[in-house]
């Protein structure tokens, strides 16, 4: 049975783990060391605006040269950003190193808030990364199979078999993936880092296309 428990809030974007058995992951963030987390990138019909997804990568690449930099090879870390909302996920070796990577990325202009999802312990391994790669199609296909959910509403990053979902959606949106991502075989976890709009405030910034599919 998965469990759904509330981790971190900020003004609507609610963060919650919910247990289950895949991982997703696309493609597009800025990914530090070679076969890191996949995630989605920049999309045309994604909710943000044009300048809030430029914002994004560029608070992407900024954080990832001060993480090689000053942390260089010895740990393995993926930023993700979503409306100025970082998340780091990955691997480091020690807890100062931990500590230290979401000091750097908290002084990167435009930062608002900070997620550190790193683990302290050994990089995965290739294989390891390549089953986040073959998992992260399978959800891919799922999300965009639904008939009652858009894909270009979530960026989502898949880490050893978590996955987390960022976005801007409403609540039965950020129900409707959850059930969708947990149903995929092997993903461990999902935790959603999510800004909740009303289907008000939705339907200001949905195109008619886009409408016809996220309207249960």
């Amino acid at each position: 049975m998965m469990k759904t428990t509330l981790r971190f809030t900020l003004r609507p974007l609610v963060l919650a783990a919910a247990c289950a058995g895949s991982v997703l992951s696309l493609s597009g963030c800025f990914p530090l060391a070679a076969g890191g987390a996949i995630m989605t990138g920049f999309v045309a019909a994604d909710r943000r605006s044009a300048g809030a997804q430029l914002e994004d990568q560029n608070i992407e690449i900024k954080a990832g040269n001060q993480i090689r930099q000053n942390i260089g090879e010895r740990a393995h870390i993926n930023i993700t950003s979503y409306n100025r909302q970082v998340l780091m996920t990955g691997e480091v070796p020690s807890a100062q190193d931990q500590a230290r990577a979401e000091q750097l990325v908290k002084g990167v202009d435009n930062v608002s808030t900070v997620l550190n999802e790193l683990a302290v312990m050994g990089n995965t391994t290739l294989t390891e990364r390549s089953n986040d790669v073959i998992t992260a199609g399978r959800i891919k296909a799922a999300i965009f199979d639904a008939q009652d959910i858009s894909s270009n509403a979530f960026k989502i990053t898949t880490e050893r078999g978590v996955v987390y979902v960022l976005g801007r959606v409403t609540a039965r949106e950020a129900k409707r993936v959850t059930e969708v991502v947990s149903a995929v075989p092997g993903v461990k976890k999902v935790v959603r880092v999510l800004e909740v709009l009303t289907e008000e405030e939705l339907a200001r910034i949905t195109p008619p296309a886009e409408a016809k599919k996220t309207t249960p």
